[in-house]
């Protein structure tokens, strides 16, 4: 576990200092308003198709090599931004470090569901998500720094140089501290996505779809957000921050997450876990409303703890992937979830590039429409699981309970 959490806060450092700057370096070297949707979209996809594989691998190789594999892609992304300075660049390498956390994200849950008894899998993903959170919330503002001493185009690189740097001490880490783990693919059981999706249990696929509406919320105006907060928008009264202080929105988000990481994981593990997911999304589909109506960096800054409040019960919605899926299977099925989810929320960031050119009150109050649908499916359909419900449910036949 320590190894987990150190290769998470290396690489998700790296990756950090840069990604959420990726629409300004984009249209700084000319690439249209458009492509940094396009692009966001493309992490959507790529997470997506990489996540089946991701849990596939770790059960046939063991998630500690797996693991190496994943590392070793996203630093042949973060080099290929450095070499060339070109946005076809981005676009290109980021089908190899934009991947990471998706494709690494199975076996990783493997990794705890193995090592922790299932009355602490919400806190064993809860330290990970928070450990996930320092360098989502510093990465950030050393970006913002380098941009803002170096510019879009030179600061980025400068962050990719360094996420290099970390990216091989969390590989070296994770190779020195990660017990080798055993294969737990069983001959005979089904690999495919499509046979994995008709065994999920009923509750697994009500979870699915209205985290899909969720998501469609939260991808629709991402790559927008850093745009609206820094740059001037025709016929908006926006607040105009600087990189740096965009930054520092971040780690207040960051920061607001880490609060109630642990007392919400404590609560989730001895009682019901609907009620944390439930709130959760409320919180995802206030976000953009929020946002839009931000016009100052102190109502900038009551958004971004909004959106650190969205992280209140994730570790909680995790959790609850591993407890519906039958053992031995977890990562196979956790990879199989975030391939049906994250294929079809790829729609919706190439369809927030073009409702972004239709608004940002379009774009922003769209999400938040699906954000409301998302977390009212949920509330109605949603299963109320508790420990009490301690066999994993294996079938869609036997899991109506």
């Amino acid at each position: 576990m320590v190894g987990v959490l150190a290769m998470a806060i290396l690489v998700g450092m790296g990756e950090r200092m840069a990604e959420r700057f990726l629409p300004l370096y984009l249209i700084a070297l000319g690439s249209g308003m458009l492509w940094p949707g396009f692009l966001n979209a493309i992490n959507n996809l790529v997470g997506a198709l990489y996540s089946f594989p991701g849990g596939w691998l770790a059960e046939k190789v063991g998630a500690k090599r797996s693991l190496l594999i994943f590392n070793l892609m996203a630093i042949a992304g973060f080099a290929l931004v450095v070499a060339i300075p070109r946005w076809q660049a981005v676009v290109v390498g980021s089908f190899l470090f934009l991947s990471w956390s998706a494709v690494s994200l199975p076996g990783t849950m493997g990794i705890v569901a193995q090592a922790l008894p299932k009355s602490k899998h919400v806190m064993g993903v809860t330290m990970h998500s928070l450990v996930r959170r320092f360098p989502m919330a510093l990465g950030p503002i050393l970006g913002g720094i380098f941009i803002d001493k170096w510019g879009p185009v030179n600061g980025v690189r400068v962050a990719f140089s360094v996420a290099i740097v970390l990216a091989v001490i969390g590989a070296i880490m994770q190779q020195v501290l990660i017990e080798p783990t055993a294969a737990t693919a069983t001959a005979g059981a089904p690999n495919h996505p499509l046979a994995l999706f008709r065994s999920f249990p009923q509750a697994l696929r009500n979870l699915l779809l209205s985290d899909i509406l969720i998501r469609f919320c939260e991808q629709i105006p991402y790559a927008y957000v850093v745009i609206w907060c820094v740059r001037p928008i025709a016929g908006y009264h926006t607040a105009q921050v600087s990189a740096t202080d965009f930054g520092l929105l971040t780690g207040i988000e960051m920061a607001t997450a880490v609060l109630c990481y642990i007392p919400v994981a404590r609560l989730a593990d001895r009682g019901n876990r609907k009620p944390f997911v439930v709130i959760t999304f409320i919180n995802f589909a206030l976000f953009p409303l929020v946002l839009f109506f931000s016009r100052s960096f102190a109502m900038l800054s009551l958004a971004f703890v909004v959106r650190g409040l969205k992280e209140f019960g994730e570790p909680t919605r995790k959790a609850l992937i591993m407890d519906l899926a039958p053992d031995h299977r977890k990562a196979a099925f956790f990879g199989a979830y975030y391939l049906f989810r994250d294929t079809i929320v790829s729609l919706s960031a190439f369809g927030g590039a073009f409702l972004w050119n239709a608004g940002p009150a379009v774009n922003f109050f769209t999400a938040f429409a699906f954000g409301v649908l998302g977390a009212i499916w949920f509330g109605a359909f949603g299963r109320e699981y508790t420990l009490k419900d301690s066999e994993p449910l294996q079938t869609a036949h036997s899991g109506n309970r």
